[in-house]
């Protein structure tokens, strides 16, 4: 598990008001750096869409403390996504399930569906517990190169970002992203965890 860098607490609490507030923040996270907002603020989720120029139908992804925060947005929890969200988590895999009727989230897509990770970043973790689930997806325009410091998401972005908080340099491989029904995965995205890995890993819970 990431321990990630120390933050002071009042910087933290800074950020963590600043996305109450409708903000949409540059975060650190064990993969890239990210543009986050609270998943259920449609005005700040829709500010990333903006400053990103990513489709509205390409859904953001959504960050989460742990699996129970993670249950809390999901129609059916099962056993294929608690095989997963045990082995893998924290860690790089998004695993795509169907949303619970009557959660609304500003994260686009088909409104039917979520994809969810949790971080294997102490500092985005937490902020998801004191704020609730994440909006996030990678710090650069749409079709570019993720940022992977600071100083790149601002030269990115400019002042179109409040606030960028520095946790050195994020390089990680982007996360393994799965699709799961009610008889299998299917892989959505190739990345930082093998394919192999994720059968395995629902075939020993099987």
């Amino acid at each position: 598990m990431n321990d990630s860098p120390m933050i002071d607490a009042g910087v933290l609490a800074h950020v963590a008001d600043l996305l109450v507030g409708h903000g949409v923040v540059a975060l650190p996270t064990d993969t890239v750096y990210g543009l986050g907002a609270c998943a259920s603020d449609l005005v700040a989720c829709d500010r990333i869409f903006s400053l990103k120029g990513r489709p509205d139908g390409l859904a953001l992804p959504v960050l989460v403390c742990d699996a129970t925060q993670a249950q809390s947005l999901v129609k059916t929890w099962d056993f294929t996504s608690d095989a997963l969200a045990r082995t893998f988590w924290p860690g790089a895999l998004t695993i795509v399930v169907a949303r619970a009727p009557g959660v609304l989230l500003g994260i686009g897509g088909d409104e039917t569906t979520i994809g969810l990770r949790c971080p294997d970043h102490g500092i985005v973790r937490e902020l998801c517990r004191r704020v609730g689930p994440l909006a996030m997806t990678s710090a650069n325009r749409h079709g570019e190169a993720p940022s992977t410091s600071a100083a790149a998401v601002r030269e990115a972005f400019g002042e179109g970002i409040p606030f960028v908080l520095d946790g050195g340099t994020c390089d990680g491989r982007p996360s393994t992203v799965v699709a799961l029904d009610a008889k299998s995965a299917y892989l959505i995205r190739a990345g930082a965890i093998d394919f192999a890995a994720v059968l395995e890993a629902l075939s020993d819970a099987s």
